[in-house]
């Protein structure tokens, strides 16, 4: 039984607050709390509606260090959940230090004013958490997140080394929109439109962005092309796994999606500098994300199915030589809604949000200090994804991918 706050009322939250609330053996008692109230009062009243359980609301601006810190001590939280913007996870890790609560979020720290995806932020904290005798948990989400914990859970259970790894996220929905994002607009089209970066032989090694592509046939979507990029756990993956030889992330897009992403870049609007327009200074990309659709309204249109998974080749941990397996999640768009009212993107993250929580609360992952996934006993977590909406599937495939 413990007491948690949330932060962000985007899709993501919306996903792991009625998941919370679904489990109230774990999660006594849930607050919420945005810069627009009025979008953590919706998914209060959905949560009302759909589990009968009550979350309590709040207006806060995350960057306001000591606005949030007020907040913290009236609420007195075990932990704070951050799902908020990534440029918001230093002042909200500032703040958990300040009023002595726990800390976890689902994705890595970003300036605003740069494209870049590292740890090195946050790692920083290490030795003040620790100190301070706390645990701050990063990238509790899918992509990071489950996919840290599927690789541990082979290097656990199947391979003793890991030699080449390959992540595939895809997204095989259709939402019926001409050109929308499944998560917060600016981050996505950020990530995408950033320099591709791989792991191999001991360095990152950059390519163009969307330079790389590759047809993969996905069980439950069919033939769909995906493109190399960076993500995030690639850093922590090759942090704690330095016998990988290589690691490499991959997203599918659609067509449509890559021509109306290339106009878009083409004419500025992904530019993240400011541009002055009528006396004022304005982003491109923060006006492109507030004209496109919102994320968290795609989900009652949007059909088909997520498969995001990982493809490792290691030394077998039986001694049999060589073995590449092959384990994924597949996810429904349509069941997702049904559930929680949220499309599958935020569904495979917010889920993994309430789980990583459920492990910080429970003392089933414990330590002092700032942890990735990889640190963590994958077991734990990997039973409560098949009892809470995301079940797993393991195969051996007959070698190592050829691409």
């Amino acid at each position: 039984m413990s007491t948690v706050l949330v932060i962000g009322a985007g899709g993501v939250s919306s996903v792991c607050v009625h998941k919370m609330a679904m489990n109230k053996e774990i999660f006594s008692d849930i607050h919420l709390a945005s810069r627009t109230k009025s979008k953590c009062d919706s998914i209060a009243a959905s949560v009302k509606e759909r589990t009968g359980e009550d979350v309590a609301t709040y207006e806060i601006d995350a960057e306001e260090v000591p606005a949030m810190i007020n907040l913290i001590r009236k609420i007195q939280p075990s932990l704070v959940v951050n799902l908020a913007l990534p440029y918001q996870d230093l002042p909200i890790m500032d703040a958990c230090l300040e009023a002595g609560v726990d800390y976890l979020d689902t994705a890595n720290y970003e300036p605003k004013d740069e494209a870049k995806f590292e740890y090195k932020w946050q790692w920083a904290y290490h030795d003040r958490f620790k100190e301070a005798g706390l645990m701050a948990l990063l990238g509790s989400g899918f992509d990071p997140g489950v996919t840290s914990v599927f690789t541990m859970w082979l290097k656990k259970h199947k391979l003793k080394t890991i030699r080449q790894l390959d992540i595939l996220d895809c997204n095989g929905g259709d939402h019926g929109q001409a050109f929308a994002t499944n998560f917060n607009p600016e981050i996505n089209i950020r990530e995408v439109t950033a320099p591709a970066r791989h792991w191999e032989n001991g360095e990152f090694v950059e390519t163009p962005a969307m330079g790389k592509k590759v047809e993969f046939d996905f069980e439950a979507v069919g033939q769909k092309n995906m493109y190399m990029m960076y993500h995030e756990e690639l850093e922590s993956l090759a942090k704690f796994n330095p016998e990988l030889e290589r690691a490499r992330f991959w997203m599918t897009f659609g067509d449509e999606y890559i021509k109306h992403l290339t106009v878009l870049q083409n004419v500025g609007m992904t530019r993240i500098d400011p541009v002055r327009y009528q006396g004022k200074d304005i982003i491109p990309l923060q006006f492109l994300a507030a004209v496109l659709p919102k994320p968290e309204t795609l989900g009652e249109t949007t059909k088909g199915n997520t498969n995001i998974g990982v493809i490792a080749t290691g030394e077998a941990l039986d001694g049999s030589g060589e073995k590449t397996f092959y384990i994924n999640n597949i996810c429904s768009h349509e069941a997702a809604y049904e559930e929680t009212g949220n499309q599958a993107v935020s569904y495979t993250t917010g889920v993994p949000a309430m789980i990583g929580s459920a492990m910080v609360v429970t003392g089933k992952w414990e330590g002092d200090g700032v942890f990735n996934m990889e640190e963590m006993d994958p077991d734990p977590f990997m039973d409560m994804l098949n009892d809470h909406g995301l079940p797993w599937q393991v195969k051996e495939l007959d070698g190592p991918v050829d691409f």
